[in-house]
């Protein structure tokens, strides 16, 4: 492979990579932690509805 091309994807991967990382704590992580549940559960009905503002 070429140095250039080389250099070219291990800078691109590592862009990639560096970008998805806060997008995928903030999906995983913060976004149940603020819900106190994962978003694709069904909502209890026995607590009182929240709007996130």
């Amino acid at each position: 492979m070429h140095p250039e091309l080389r250099r070219f994807l291990s800078r691109f991967i590592g862009t990639v990579i560096l970008t998805l990382i806060p997008v995928i704590f903030i999906a995983f992580v913060s976004m149940p932690i603020s819900l106190n549940r994962h978003p694709g559960e069904p909502v209890p009905t026995d607590l009182p509805l929240r709007h996130m503002t």
